[in-house]
């Protein structure tokens, strides 16, 4: 008996087909016109209350804006409050930790690294620069400086090294540029 009753009383909620039926059910017919009145007054008492809490609503809301006004309050504040409110949020989130702690672990990795291959490349030039082949080339561009020196009537200057060879040079060029146009062979024969 008790699973005949729980079949003739479903707890499920109305399905789409069961509502449709609902719809289409006319009651107007089951109801006295004692009853039909009753509804037809309630109903009328809802869309009054309805439509007064919509006023309620609206004034609420004006005042809502009034005082907002007075306080300085508008809405590029209330964004700039949201968007930093949603960031701290954010940042307080275990994901965001766990990422920024992640990052900040591989940026420091990254930092040793390019530090590690700075001092191997410097420390890569500094044996190149002590090298015989760097040596050597050192000396014949030093004998080629100074020869060109005498040539050009400037100060015979021995020895030194290739970093005063090479400011020197580098001075003796800017004197030259700074001069003025030179002449070509042409305009030296014309004089």
């Amino acid at each position: 008996m008790e699973a005949q009753a729980q079949g003739l009383l479903e707890t499920e909620p109305l399905q789409g087909r069961d509502g449709d039926a609902i719809d289409s059910a006319d009651f107007s017919s089951m109801l006295s016109e004692e009853e039909k009145e009753e509804l037809k007054a309630e109903l009328v008492q809802l869309e009054d209350e309805i439509t007064t809490l919509r006023q309620v609503l609206s004034a609420k809301e004006r005042h809502l804006v009034e005082i907002k006004q007075k306080l300085g309050m508008n809405l590029m504040n209330e964004l700039k409050q949201n968007f930093s409110r949603s960031w701290h949020d954010m940042q307080t989130t275990t994901a965001y930790k766990k990422t920024h702690e992640t990052l900040s672990q591989a940026g420091q990795k990254a930092t040793a690294a390019f530090n590690n291959v700075g001092t191997a490349i410097s420390k890569k030039f500094g044996d190149m620069r002590n090298s015989s082949t760097f040596k050597s080339f050192e000396e014949r561009v030093e004998t080629t400086v100074a020869s060109l020196k005498t040539k050009v009537g400037g100060t015979h200057h021995t020895g030194g090294s290739f970093e005063e060879v090479l400011n020197s040079t580098a001075h003796a060029s800017s004197q030259n540029a700074s001069a003025g146009p030179r002449q070509t062979k042409d305009e030296e024969l014309q004089c």
